[in-house]
């Protein structure tokens, strides 16, 4: 039996004030405490004070004095005797009290109700009250919703202080063997009347009579015998003004309920509902149920067998076959269901949070399933939490029913593998297959005439281009899943509402949104948008939605659910409050910003190098590194300078012998260069012939320099010296011509006899003279550098 009734009296209003607490201290559990008194230490913040299951005899004046935004407070389950009149004087905003399960006895002489005008719930059950006498203060609780109370004796009269208020819920706790006077709750006004009753106590007929007669709603709980005495009372009543019946934690014979379900079947009542139920001796065979009723629903929540042997088939059957338009069997562990005998009446049926299968409503014949045809006015289908797995089956499983519209396959475990074609029934409309494990490959088993599809909370990544158009869809849910980018309307043509919050969007394209004309409402909100320039789009158009300037487009949770999430130095920052500077962001611009500068920066370095010859300062220099090199990578063994007397042997016509006599003989061989230049002028030996002259300088020589001019062109003595030169350093494999150019030399005024001389220009790197005076230095440098190297002493004629 549930003795925590009074728990269960207060569980929404608790929630409600947990949830809206702002603090630790507007929450207070001093439950189960040993507590003999109220706290005198209690916070003035409380809101919520729990000081149930403690031995409080009574509460003073001053007890809650402290504690004036007091909201919620449970006193049940202690030992009160008595409460002072002004106990409450303080706690003008209490709006819960439960006083439930202790020992006062005196039901007119609750004075403290007189300051607790603002009571909302109000728990007098289990207390030892010997009437149900409601005195006076009871007239003051004008909001008053939801009273629960319990008497030995209820009289005419008992309840006349309470005739003015409108009640939700009145509760009457059925003591032991209560005495009941007929009529005694007439002057009760509320929406539903519970009667509690306590273990095995017998269903009294008096109240019952009262009940249907007087209200809209009756509830009767904890019963677990007596059904024959209830049946037969319903079975006898001509006219019956309820037409919503509960029955609530019981435990009931199969036999009895079956015949109680056939009895209310045949009464004005339009709702039948059970809860909590225990089902005992249950058949092997099927039951009889009527075929005709005014009995419009049916609801049955956390059903429990005790049998273990039974027909399951034969208890489907009696729930199914019932002629009743909407039913309900919800929480309870139920793995099929079958298909009713004949055409059905039901138009709405919801199995949610049971152990349906693939194989509900199917029946197997000859190794095949057969598919039920009974359920044509069906119109809305509820199989949310439960063990269907293949999308493709069920479609199969429901094709016959061909007025189903509504179909809600959320929480279950379904796949499609896209092989099979799905074989839905057409008149579907709306479909909800929340948190199922779906990928994109669930748009090609969807029916066609859908007009709302709701798919939050799956693996669906894209939306396929490639898939049946959906003419009438216009909304879709697609929050919490995988998608990437926003998907295209080509086959929603009319979709005006995408939901598409909590997926993995980093730039959303917004240029896709073109093919979405009738679209009024999205929601894009927290994805992890990375702001970088490609979402400045997205952002403006963040921007007109919000300034309704987009074609009446409402973009849901802008600006606040929209921040970013990369780079680092702006994440968390909300996407509106981003700003991006043009100039980045523009491939024109950024290019415009980055060449112009470039090629001004080109063209000033080109002139100025232009201006002051740098090109040639740069061959000079790379000359006189090649020479630096060379030198150090060729180290000259003694033996190969063996016969060698001068640094160079100079070769020039006799026109340019100023240049050489005045700037590079002094050059060379003064102090400042230190070599030794043999020339013609100065080494040749008289008698010798000019052949023997050139042979012997070229061999005594290391280098051979050559200055080449116009005239040196002209000249066939010079050509001579070249080209024994070349032949005679080709013999000894090294590289000893020197190449210098006195003035500019083009290949063209070369004769073509001259072939060897071309030849070495193209090959040989030459140094130029130059005009400018500033560059000289450098010259010498770089003509000492290729000449300069470490000869024996010369004999006493060659110093001489």
């Amino acid at each position: 039996m549930r003795l925590m009734k009074a728990a269960l009296w207060a569980a929404v209003t608790m929630v409600g004030f947990l949830q809206g607490a702002s603090s630790t201290d507007s929450v207070v559990d001093y439950s189960s405490k040993n507590l003999s008194s109220v706290p005198r230490d209690l916070p003035p913040t409380v809101e919520f004070l729990d000081l149930s299951n403690n031995h409080i005899k009574k509460l003073h004046k001053g007890d809650f004095e402290k504690t004036t935004l007091l909201k919620f407070l449970n006193v049940s389950w202690n030992t009160l005797e008595e409460i002072d009149p002004e106990t409450f004087l303080n706690t003008p905003l209490l709006q819960d009290l439960d006083l439930s399960h202790n020992l006062l006895k005196n039901l007119s002489g609750q004075h403290y109700l007189l300051h607790t005008g603002n009571l909302l719930l109000l728990n007098l059950a289990c207390n030892m009250f010997p009437t149900m006498t409601l005195g006076s203060s009871f007239c003051t609780l004008g909001k008053l919703k939801r009273l629960a109370v319990g008497a030995k004796n209820i009289s005419m009269g008992d309840f006349k202080n309470i005739a003015g208020l409108k009640l939700n819920i009145l509760t009457l706790w059925m003591e032991d063997e209560p005495v009941y006077e007929a009529g005694s709750l007439k002057d009760v006004q509320a929406q539903r009347l519970q009667l509690t009753f306590t273990h095995n106590q017998i269903v009294g007929h008096s109240v019952v009579e009262d009940a249907l007669s007087l209200f809209d709603q009756v509830e009767l709980m904890n019963l677990t015998s007596g059904y024959w005495k209830l049946t037969k009372q319903l079975t006898e009543r001509i006219e019956i003004h309820t037409s919503r019946f509960y029955l609530t934690n019981i435990s009931i014979p199969w036999q009895d309920l079956t015949q109680f379900v056939n009895v209310i079947l045949q009464t004005s009542l339009t709702h039948l509902g059970a809860s909590d139920v225990t089902l005992t001796n249950l058949p092997f065979y099927d039951t009889y149920v009527m075929n005709v009723s005014k009995l419009n629903s049916f609801s049955a929540r956390r059903v429990v067998v005790s049998s273990f042997f039974f027909s399951q088939e034969a208890v489907y059957n009696f729930f199914i076959n019932m002629p009743v338009k909407r039913l309900e069997v919800r929480e309870t562990s139920i793995i099929h269901m079958t298909c009713p005998k004949s055409p059905s009446p039901i138009v709405e049926l919801d199995f949610s949070s049971c152990s349906m299968s693939d194989t509900i409503f199917s029946r197997v014949e000859d190794d095949k399933f057969v598919e039920c045809e009974t359920l044509g006015n069906l119109r809305e289908l509820l199989l949310v939490g439960n063990n269907v797995r293949n999308l493709q089956l069920l479609s199969k499983r429901v094709q016959l029913m061909t007025s189903l519209q509504t179909l809600d396959l959320s929480l279950n475990s379904l796949f499609y593998n896209g092989l099979e074609e799905c074989v839905w029934p057409s008149n579907i409309i709306n479909m909800t297959l929340v948190s199922n494990g779906l990928t994109h490959s669930v748009f090609k088993c969807l029916p066609k005439g859908l007009q709302t599809l709701d798919l939050e909370n799956n693996r669906i990544s894209v939306v396929p281009s490639s898939i049946l158009k959906m003419e009438n869809l216009t909304s879709l849910n697609l929050n919490l899943n995988r998608l990437r980018d926003l998907p295209e309307c080509h086959n929603f043509p009319i979709l005006n509402k995408l939901l598409l919050r909590s997926n993995s969007l980093h730039v959303p394209s917004v240029q896709k949104l073109q093919s979405c004309p009738r679209l009024t409402t999205m929601d894009a909100s927290s994805n992890p948008f990375t702001c970088t320039c490609a979402l400045r789009e997205f952002i403006s158009f963040g921007i007109k939605s919000e300034e309704k300037s987009v074609a009446g487009l409402e973009l849901l949770g802008w600006p606040h659910d929209y921040y970013c999430i990369y780079p680092e130095d702006v994440r968390d920052s909300i996407l509106k409050d981003i700003l991006f500077q043009e100039v980045f962001c523009d491939p024109g611009i950024l290019a415009v910003t980055i060449l112009c500068p470039s090629v001004i920066l080109i063209a000033s370095v080109a002139g100025l190098c232009y201006c002051l010859d740098v090109r040639w300062y740069i061959r000079m220099i790379c000359q006189w590194t090649r020479a630096k090199h060379r030198a150090r990578r060729q180290q000259l063994r003694p033996e190969d300078l063996a016969g060698i007397q001068f640094h160079a042997f100079v070769s020039f016509s006799q026109k340019d012998a100023d240049w050489v006599h005045n700037s590079l003989l002094p050059y060379l061989e003064g102090p400042g260069g230190g070599l030794r230049i043999c020339h013609h002028e100065k080494n040749f030996v008289p008698g010798k012939t000019i052949f023997e002259n050139i042979m012997g300088c070229v061999q005594k020589s290391r280098r051979s320099m050559f200055v080449l001019s116009a005239h040196f062109v002209k000249s066939e003595w010079c050509h001579y010296e070249l080209y024994f030169a070349s032949h005679q350093h080709v013999a000894r494999r090294t590289d000893g011509i020197v190449l210098v150019l006195l003035e500019p030399l083009p290949q063209y005024t070369i004769p073509s006899k001259y072939y060897q001389l071309k030849a070495m220009m193209k090959d040989h790197t030459y140094l130029e003279w130059p005009q400018d005076k500033a560059k000289h230095r450098l010259f010498w440098a770089n003509l000492r550098a290729a000449l300069q190297a470490d000869l024996p002493d010369a004999p006493a004629e060659t110093r001489a």
